[in-house]
């Protein structure tokens, strides 16, 4: 049966493309209210779509932006698989770097580019086509379940509540997400951990309004000079993050996945030079190579600043206030919660009395270190083997995951994070896109995983 699907869906690829091309056309923007009626339209697309497979689709709503469930017939005696996706995407700014519009998808380089082509449409899509090609064959030999949230994007705000009073509805033996990547094209790749964060806006203010800095400079406390102090004692000469206790509860790398690391195809030349850097300008911890750095270590960033003139040509002030914004990613065993404590004390302790401070947006979701062994990653492996033709590695991920580590402590259950996207895919950034090879190998990859997954006995 599964060979007879596999052909199915080579022989299916350019209707594949047609059908994504309408799912990226939809400007699902979660974080921008201009493009609300356009999410809610996105969700009913999605749901129409899926019932068209043979599922059960609804669109439920949520305090924030729609949630689709959608079903397959349930029977006894098959496991269950939660599938999570996300249909919402980033914003597509800045519009004038982008070669072709953002919401016209365009084939060019083997590659569909479009916002969300690979966070996550494309990626749920490799799914939904595995789907239906199961449901116009028989029907899939599992339960499934597929939530996809419209918030991602946004940290899945309204997504703990829905889950809470849905517990029955999402119940499940093991979840399984998509919005990962490959180790690198040729190389695919498993993740069994992710980064979690702690974000916060940082708010210094000195006198009531914008100075002169010729009458008052040097007898004034200057914000922007403070604020610059302020955030350079976040981390030591060693690259090490400079706040009190943040390392105390750090998970150690073992000594196994520094070996399995380290002979993957990695080059720090070739990483440097394609973020236009040499090596020599690679920061960061001492004592760790910058794949342990990405996937293992916590860190601090500031992620903006803003203070005084921003225009063009020259204002010569004094500005009274200054923001900054930081986040901090966190690894297994760091609780997000105390480390957002340990940071504002810090901050506070070290923000001289000249300026006041004031701390406010911190939000934070905790790292997730999944099982990376047993019979659901093997069912995966041999998934991915049949998928791409190539044997997956297991990696970390650098990023964070909302919902992964939401679904372990609300639902009990971990998840599988069997992620088709390359590195190089620019999420987040204009042109961003999803290889065709990668949308085929993942469908590929979804319909044998599904079937690997109806055979395992035990999903402890």
């Amino acid at each position: 049966m599964l060979d007879k699907l596999l052909q199915t869906i080579d022989q299916g690829q350019n209707q594949s493309i047609e059908g994504l091309k309408q799912f990226l056309r939809l400007p699902s923007v979660s974080t921008d209210a201009r493009y609300a009626a356009d999410v809610v339209g996105c969700a009913n697309w999605l749901a129409d779509t899926i019932r068209k497979m043979g599922l059960d689709a609804q669109v439920h709503p949520s305090a924030g932006h729609p949630v689709v469930v959608a079903c397959n017939d349930h029977k006894p005696g098959r496991p269950t698989i939660l599938f999570y996706g996300h249909y919402d995407v980033q914003p597509p700014d800045p519009l004038d770097q982008w070669i072709t519009p953002p919401f016209e998808p365009t084939i060019r380089d083997g590659a569909i580019y479009a916002r969300g082509a690979a966070d996550d449409k494309g990626q749920v899509w490799a799914h939904l086509q595995a789907i239906r090609t199961w449901q116009e064959n028989g029907g899939l030999p599992v339960n499934l379940t597929m939530l996809i949230e419209g918030e991602e994007e946004i940290g899945s705000a309204s997504l703990p509540a829905f889950i809470k009073s849905h517990r029955e509805l999402l119940a499940a033996d093991v979840a399984l997400a998509s919005d990962t990547h490959q180790y690198a094209r040729g190389l695919p790749a498993i993740s069994y951990a992710l980064r979690g964060i702690v974000f916060m806006e940082i708010t210094l203010t000195g006198p009531s309004h914008d100075l002169h800095s010729g009458i008052y400079g040097g007898s004034v406390p200057n914000v922007a000079n403070v604020m610059t102090e302020l955030l350079s004692t976040l981390h030591d000469e060693h690259g090490r993050v400079a706040i009190d206790g943040f390392y105390d509860d750090v998970l150690p790398l073992t000594d196994t996945e520094r070996q399995m690391w380290k002979k993957l195809p990695f080059d720090e030349s070739h990483f440097a030079a394609g973020l236009g850097l040499s090596p020599a300008q690679l920061t960061g911890e001492t004592g760790f190579t910058a794949l342990e750095r990405q996937w293992a270590r916590p860190t601090c960033d500031i992620n903006g600043i803003t203070s005084g003139y921003q225009g063009p040509g020259a204002k010569t002030i004094i500005p009274a206030t200054a923001t900054a914004k930081i986040s901090m990613r966190l690894v297994p065993n760091q609780d997000p919660a105390k480390i957002a404590q340990l940071a504002e004390q810090t901050l506070r302790k070290r923000c001289p009395d000249t300026v006041k401070i004031q701390i406010s947006g911190v939000t934070h979701s905790p790292p997730i270190l999944v099982p990376h062994e047993g019979a659901p990653i093997r069912a995966a492996i041999d998934a991915m083997k049949t998928g791409f033709k190539a044997t997956p590695t297991l990696i970390r991920c650098g990023g964070t995951l909302h919902v992964v580590p939401m679904i372990k402590s609300l639902l009990g259950i971990d998840t599988l994070l069997v992620g088709f996207g390359l590195p190089d895919d620019r999420v987040h950034s204009p042109n961003e896109k999803f290889d065709l090879e990668a949308l085929h190998c993942g469908t590929r990859t979804a319909t044998a995983l599904y079937q690997n997954l109806a055979g395992v006995d035990s999903f402890k």
